[in-house]
């Protein structure tokens, strides 16, 4: 199919505006828990990865783990920028535009082919940053080894993303979510096989590992090509037609999109990333109990983090559609949900914290009381900043569904860095509240970004974020 011809794709028959909030909060439902439970299925692919490389050895763990502290913050920048393909193609369903799905698609793939070659040189560079900051030059050796193979899967891993945009935007969740469970399948087996050298294949260690991931990458990205290549219901779009035609307004309208949500995304990572350093000088309990906490804190963010995923697409949708009311009820759907389930969890994490705690670490053992007692008083704190750290991530979302993402990230670096971190070091350090004070800040700068979102998405008419569709 030409670019030059420009065929309707059919919207939703029924505008959320004129089904009510209970049409739109069926949608959003049956759009969001595929992806939750996708989001999951990915935190056990990177878990099965910890857990098998504690199975080689305390010292592979943490060369491991050094690995992936220096891989992930630039992945997920270029995962932030290419998620602007979510907002883009849900727009362009609200306008039945073919064509702009199909290149809003093409250039995604652009953009994570070149965000791989841009970053994979700073990647490589593992081993010579570490050296810079007094890492061990024997687990800086053994991150390399990890690095060298791991960096193909940036390309790859960048392109699942933008396939997930696309059926996201066709309420196609629970293939991603099939796919995803596939892809912790073929990482497990590949970690078995590669990194212990099972059925005679030779022990690679850590770079069976990384091998494992870069090839559960391809695995997620060649199933999901074929499915969208083969399916009736989308190879109408042609997504691979003239890959090598430019579209150099849509490539540019990805980066300008894209790149603050990549930005926002390194700030938060950033800011637990320093509460970890600033834990790590409280003691080893301290930071044994602030990483349980914090693993529990993420496994429930996935929740509102799939309803965020699912707040883009429908508000992306009914801003395509010239639709303000469909707008207000997608977007304040995905937040209500969104709340409702994490004032939940903030209950469960308040009342039985240390139950919780002790799944994680043995309560029989002398040596484990004391970060038992304080990953439970961690936990406590995580429960009350539950509700504000929902309600920021699905207001984030919403606004990227009017392709509003700068202002945003301001405001998320402003409350992560000027607030927070001062929050946490103050009340950590000055007021000697010790870790509980590190939680404090935290809460403080989330809830400080919560207040600022949530508003602008309130105010978005006054502030002219709907003007093009006035």
């Amino acid at each position: 199919m030409s670019d030059n011809v420009a065929p309707t794709v059919p919207a939703p028959p029924i505008p959320p505006s004129l089904r009510g909030w209970s049409g739109e909060f069926r949608a959003t439902f049956a759009l969001a828990w595929p992806l939750v439970i996708a989001q999951i299925a990915q935190n056990a692919l990177q878990a099965t990865d910890v857990i098998m490389m504690g199975w080689l050895g305390p010292e592979a763990l943490a060369a491991g783990t050094l690995a992936n502290s220096f891989l992930m913050p630039l992945f997920l920048f270029g995962v932030g920028v290419v998620g602007a393909v979510a907002p883009l193609t849900a727009q362009a369903r609200g306008r039945r535009d073919i064509k702009a799905i199909r290149r809003v698609v093409r250039q995604g793939f652009w953009a994570a082919i070149l965000l791989a070659v841009i970053l994979a040189p700073i990647v490589l560079q593992i081993r010579t940053v570490y050296g810079w900051l007094g890492q061990d030059a024997a687990l800086a050796a053994r991150a390399e080894e990890y690095i060298q193979i791991a960096v193909l899967m940036l390309a790859p891993a960048m392109g699942v993303i933008v396939l997930r945009s696309l059926l996201s935007t066709f309420d196609a969740s629970r293939v991603i979510l099939v796919i995803t469970v596939g892809g912790v399948i073929v990482n497990a087996l590949g970690n078995y096989l590669l990194m212990f050298g099972n059925f005679g294949l030779p022990r690679l260690e850590l770079r069976g590992a990384a091998i494992a991931t870069t090839l559960t990458n391809l695995f997620m990205l060649g199933v999901m090509l074929t499915y969208v290549l083969r399916h009736r219901r989308f190879k109408r779009f042609n997504i691979l037609i003239r890959f090598w035609k430019p579209d150099w307004p849509r490539f540019r309208e990805i980066f300008r999109i894209g790149s603050p949500i990549g930005l926002t995304v390194l700030a938060e990572v950033g800011l637990f990333a320093a509460a970890a350093i600033l834990m790590g000088r409280l003691g080893t309990d301290e930071l044994a109990a602030h990483a349980v906490a914090l693993q529990c804190a993420s496994l429930a963010f996935m929740v509102p983090l799939g309803l965020g995923i699912a707040a883009t697409v429908r508000v992306g949708i009914a801003y395509g559609r010239r639709d303000p009311e469909g707008i207000g009820k997608a977007g304040w759907t995905s937040f209500m949900l969104g709340t409702g389930f994490m004032a939940v969890s903030a209950l469960s994490f308040i009342l039985l914290g240390p139950a919780i705690v002790a799944i994680f670490l043995d309560p029989r053992l002398a040596e484990n009381q004391n970060a038992l007692v304080l990953a439970a008083a961690y936990l406590a704190i995580a429960g009350l900043f539950q509700l504000v750290d929902g309600a920021q991530v699905v207001a984030a979302h919403a606004l990227r569904g009017l392709s509003d993402t700068k202002v945003p990230m301001f405001m998320a670096i402003l409350g992560y860095w000027c607030v927070g971190l001062p929050v946490a070091w103050l009340m950590g350090f000055v007021l000697d509240l010790r870790g509980v004070g590190i939680w404090l800040g935290l809460a403080a700068g989330l809830a400080f970004v919560a207040v600022l979102l949530v508003g602008r998405f309130a105010m978005r008419e006054r502030l002219g974020l709907l003007e093009r569709i006035a």
